[in-house]
């Protein structure tokens, strides 16, 4: 007897929006099309640097990340989560102008998530040391570092430990732009061919857009990956990254993609491959 094919590795964050988009394929709601997946939770650098690697067959990572990983993976063009005026943020124990923040260290959540590429555009040159992005605002406010980089819901939490905003990087990046801040976004192997990723493409869809739909059991699951947040705060962190263009990127947000890699090139940060982004599924 042939035995089954080994289910499809799916690496995402144990973060509320990843949660609340995952949420309908880990439960089995949707109609997956006779694939199987693997959940792999882990933190986004980890799985940025699991991706180069190819080891996983589908997976969320960073913008920054994707662009040392073109010609492997290509972008799926649901489940991103995409800042519109809003984005990662640089916190500090006391007030500190951004204009100072190349004069500090940074505490940062990882070299390959797009919210350091943001913070290098913004700044380039500051110091930083690598930080487990949980454990970043307890650092800033005990006085560890200057300054910290927060992603996930670090930016709806820091005010709460006594910490002062000093640039939101996705306001930044608008009144610059115009255009939305893209952050973590999902990708899938090559290699598997158009048919196959065509269909995971599909499956993700379907898990959004069920999730948007039941939003109240999507959120209770979702909850659980929320550190200190309850259910309004994690309703309003959905919110702010499960939104119109995590079913698809649509015009803003492919102009975001690819304007954020055009900048990072530009700056010497990327690889000179990193402009035109393959989007499949």
């Amino acid at each position: 007897m042939s035995q089954a094919p080994r289910p499809l590795l799916l690496g995402h964050s144990p973060d509320p929006d990843d949660a609340f988009m995952f949420y309908a394929m880990r439960e089995g709601l949707v109609d997956q099309e006779g694939l199987r997946f693997e959940h792999v939770l882990q933190d986004i650098e980890t799985l940025n640097r699991r991706a180069m690697g190819g080891e996983l067959e589908v997976t969320a990572v960073s913008l920054h990340a994707f662009a040392h990983l073109q010609g492997r993976y290509g972008l799926l063009s649901s489940g991103a989560s995409i800042g519109d005026g809003y984005g990662p943020m640089v916190v500090s124990k006391a007030p500190l102008d951004p204009r100072a923040l190349g004069d500090v260290e940074i505490a940062v959540p990882g070299t390959l998530t797009s919210a350091f590429l943001a913070l290098k555009l913004h700044t380039p040159r500051f110091r930083h040391r690598v930080v487990p992005f949980d454990e970043i605002p307890g650092e800033v406010a005990a006085g560890r570092f200057a300054a910290g980089l927060l992603i996930h819901e670090g930016q709806l939490t820091y005010q709460r430990i006594g910490l002062h905003l000093c640039v939101d990087l996705g306001t930044w990046w608008k009144e610059e732009t115009g255009l939305p801040l893209p952050l973590g976004v999902n990708v899938v192997r090559l290699d598997l061919g158009p048919e196959l990723c065509a269909r995971i493409g599909r499956v993700l869809r379907r898990s959004i857009e069920y999730a948007l739909a039941h939003r109240e059991p999507a959120l209770r699951h979702a909850l659980r990956y929320g550190r200190d947040l309850d259910l309004a705060d994690a309703d309003r962190f959905v919110g702010m990254y499960v939104n119109e263009f995590t079913r698809d990127f649509g015009p803003r947000g492919r102009a975001g993609v690819r304007l954020l890699l055009e900048r990072g090139m530009a700056a010497g940060i990327l690889p000179r491959a990193a402009a035109e982004p393959v989007f499949v599924g």
